[in-house]
């Protein structure tokens, strides 16, 4: 049953941290859409790189932020928190794949597999941590300028990547618990392990055994002559 949880964890870890991948690039982080008539209306949606604007048409322009200094701070930081989870994503897939207990890479030492393992949750963990922090400040910021009633710019809401961006951080998080708590649940020895000592005293006392038959061989000779003795001579 442990293993089937670690290597579910892993999945899941890796489910999450694809996600990860997709919601960094993905250009609807925030929408803001005006209203207008059918050739003047228009929707504005941006990234942690970029700004787009489409028609009703379908034509839309792009322009990507000009300065990274110029921007405000909380983009920075969702932008390194960001890059951040999916470095130790990758890093914690590749441990996960090392600490695996069903694989042979590594060597067959299932401790120091479980280790890897629980570092490899950890990883995943922290992961999804950081994707998660990012996305809920970039989505606290939309919320703080959209119900600002003094706010002069462009009031935006909550795009779909957040919401994938949630999804994959929760992921990458359960993933990680479950590589975690499998290895703190798991023995430090094998069962394998176990059963050899027992094995090897079977081989012993057969041994053994085999070794006394020819003594008992003798005693049986020695009893039988002592039951005949000299009268069978007589």
């Amino acid at each position: 049953m442990s293993v089937a949880v670690e290597t579910f964890g892993f999945f899941i870890a890796a489910l999450g941290l694809l996600m990860l991948g997709v919601t960094l690039p993905h250009s609807y982080w925030r929408v803001s859409t005006v209203h207008g008539n059918v050739i003047t209306t228009n929707t504005i949606f941006e990234n942690l790189w970029h700004s787009c604007a489409t028609d009703s048409l379908g034509v839309y322009n792009c322009w990507e932020f000009p300065s990274m200094l110029a921007l405000s701070g909380y983009i920075q930081a969702c932008r390194a928190l960001m890059i951040t989870a999916i470095l130790l994503g990758f890093l914690g897939l590749f441990l996960g794949i090392v600490g695996l207990r069903c694989t042979n890479i590594g060597g067959p030492v299932l401790s120091r597999k479980a280790k890897l393992a629980a570092v490899a949750g950890a990883l995943h963990i922290l992961a999804g941590c950081c994707g998660m922090v990012a996305i809920t400040w970039y989505a606290f910021n939309i919320t703080k300028d959209f119900f600002d009633p003094l706010y002069p710019g462009t009031k935006y809401e909550l795009g779909p990547a957040l919401y994938l961006g949630w999804s994959a951080s929760l992921l990458a998080i359960l993933g990680g618990v479950c590589l975690c708590s499998n290895c703190c649940c798991a023995p430090d020895n094998p069962a394998a392990s176990t059963r050899l000592p027992h094995k090897a005293a079977a081989l012993q006392s057969s041994g053994l055994s085999v070794r006394l038959r020819p003594a008992t061989t003798d005693e049986e000779g020695d009893n039988s002559f002592g039951k005949y003795g000299k009268n069978a001579y007589v």
